[in-house]
C-alpha cells in the first residue's frame, strides 16, 4: 500500500499550531524552528507562507478576532424603535468578544497593538464604529467608545484577578491585611469572581455612556 501523504501545509495549519503554542507557552515559546517541529516539515517551507514570525502572530490574533460575533451591530438604531439599542450592542459584544479571549489571554498583548492590516481586527472596528455613528454618536466620540471598550475588554483578559491571591489563609495576616481575611477564598471562586468584576465594568461604563448620549442630544440654548 502507498504510504498516506502528509497533509499540505497551509496558512490555516501554522496559524492553528502557532495558537496552539502561544496558548501553552506564551508569545516567546513561538519560533520557526519549533513550529516547523511540530507541523513535521523543514522551517524555510514556513516562509511560503508567512515572511516572519510576527506575521504569524498577527494572524493568530486575527483569528481570535474573528470569532468575535459582530451580528449584534447590524440593528442598532438610536431613536428608541424595535432595532437593538446601541447600549444593548455594545453590552452583548463586550461579553463575546471577551469569551474569545478566555482561552487565548498568551495573545492579549498582541491584540492590544491595534488592528493595524489584520481583516478580522478591521471589521470588528469597523462594526463598532459604523453602530455607534449610525445610533446618533458624533464621529470623535464613536471612536474614543471603540477605544475606551477595547482597553477594557483587552484588560480584563489578561489575568485573573482572583488568582492572584493564593489560597492560603496564612498568607494574609490580619495584623498587616486586617481586610484581606477572605482573600484565600478568591483563588477557588474565580469564575464568579472575574465574570462579576467585568459585569460589574461594563454596566458602569454603559450607564457613563449613557448619560454623554443623552447630554449630547438635548438641544442647546
Amino acid at each position: 500500500m502507498a504510504r498516506p501523504r502528509k497533509p499540505l501545509l497551509s496558512r490555516d495549519r501554522i496559524v492553528e499550531a502557532a495558537g496552539a503554542l502561544v496558548d501553552a507557552e506564551g508569545l516567546e515559546a513561538v519560533s520557526t524552528r519549533r513550529l516547523a517541529a511540530a507541523l513535521g516539515v523543514s522551517g524555510p517551507s514556513l516562509y511560503n507562507h508567512f515572511r516572519t514570525k510576527d506575521a504569524i502572530l498577527e494572524a493568530v490574533a486575527d483569528a481570535v478576532s474573528a470569532r468575535v460575533d459582530l451580528s449584534m451591530f447590524d440593528a442598532v438604531d438610536g431613536g428608541g424603535g424595535a432595532r437593538r439599542d446601541w447600549r444593548e450592542a455594545l453590552h452583548a459584544w463586550a461579553h463575546s468578544y471577551r469569551d474569545a479571549l478566555a482561552d487565548h489571554p498568551n495573545i492579549v498583548p498582541v491584540l492590544a497593538r491595534g488592528p493595524g492590516r489584520r481583516p478580522a481586527g478591521l471589521r470588528l472596528a469597523d462594526a463598532v464604529f459604523g453602530a455607534m455613528t449610525e445610533a446618533g454618536w458624533p464621529p470623535a466620540h464613536a471612536t474614543r467608545i471603540g477605544a475606551l471598550m477595547r482597553y477594557f475588554i483587552l484588560g480584563s483578559a489578561v489575568a485573573s484577578f482572583a488568582r492572584g491571591f493564593v489560597d492560603d489563609e496564612a498568607a494574609y495576616d490580619p495584623v498587616d491585611y486586617p481586610h484581606l481575611g477572605q482573600a484565600h477564598l478568591l483563588a477557588e471562586r474565580r469564575r464568579e469572581v472575574d465574570e462579576g468584576a467585568f459585569e460589574t465594568g461594563l454596566t458602569a461604563l454603559l450607564d457613563g455612556l449613557s448619560l454623554q448620549y443623552e447630554a449630547l442630544r438635548e438641544p442647546r440654548t
